[in-house]
């Protein structure tokens, strides 16, 4: 019965991954969240990489035509120089600029953020901050597209996505919010956002493996940990699926009220 109930701990901590990762409120403070509840201390540096792995390929499953396009765009533009790749390229230069900051903050920063703001208390303020950005930018319609972003813009969502490293700052509200405040359209901020995504998220999976590998973590937790990652991925899927349709309709006020909700919640109970 107690390994059973490890097993849909685990699970649950999958789903909640899956289902707050791409979406503005914070995967990271959901898992804190979850964690407490669950009576899980920290559920581990491989499960950390596993589940963040899981729901990079979902999301790369479905941006996998505009992977594809820009490295083929960028190539092309790099081997002929001809102006129909330029777009392209330009776009895959600024995803470069946009995540640098994450990479400087990370690599200098991010033991000690996670040791000073992985409080629950932190995660409630947090999500106040960002239920009210996510208010102020509600009825905001820019009219950037792809070719049309500048370096500047690229670094300011860079820095937000740097800020997002704080536990309970979600990474696709800060960098989405930061985007469509830059002015651009909402189907290229939800694309410019979730492509910065991907080199960080490699870069943190390709980081953590040496930890990984020098870590023995228990055998039995095989199981409970395929069923996270396997939880995660399909989860992910659909929650990125759902939210693009929420992105497309413009209601991000109501991801405004669930982190009010939510976070004036953590503040008083928690």
């Amino acid at each position: 019965m107690e390994e059973t109930w490890l097993w849909l701990k685990y699970l649950i901590l999958g789903i909640v991954q899956g289902a707050t990762e791409p979406i503005p409120v914070s995967s990271s403070g959901h898992l804190i969240i979850a964690q407490r509840l669950l009576g899980i201390d920290q559920a581990g540096l491989t499960f950390e990489i596993l589940t963040n792995t899981a729901s990079l390929i979902a999301i790369m499953f479905i941006y996998r035509h505009d992977i594809g396009r820009l490295i083929v765009g960028t190539w092309q533009y790099i081997r002929t120089r001809e102006a129909k790749y330029k777009s392209d390229f330009m776009f895959a230069m600024y995803v470069v600029i946009g995540t640098i900051p994450a990479v400087i903050v990370g690599l200098l920063f991010k033991d000690w953020i996670e040791d000073t703001f992985s409080s629950i208390k932190t995660v409630g303020v947090a999500l106040l901050v960002t239920g009210l950005a996510l208010w102020l930018i509600r009825n905001m319609r820019g009219r950037k597209q792809d070719g049309d972003l500048k370096a500047r813009d690229a670094l300011l969502v860079g820095l937000a996505q740097a800020v997002a490293l704080i536990p309970g700052v979600s990474r696709s509200g800060s960098t989405v919010i930061t985007s469509i405040a830059t002015g651009m359209k909402q189907d290229t901020a939800l694309r410019f956002s979730f492509m910065l995504y991907i080199p960080v998220s490699l870069g943190a999976i390709v980081m953590g493996l040496p930890d990984i590998i020098s870590t023995s973590e228990a055998p039995g937790m095989l199981l409970p940990y395929v069923l996270a990652f396997v939880a995660t991925l399909i989860v992910t899927y659909f929650a990125m699926k759902w939210f693009m349709g929420i992105m497309a309709k413009g209601n991000l006020k109501y991801f405004a009220y669930y982190c009010f909700i939510v976070g004036i919640l953590l503040l008083i109970f928690l």
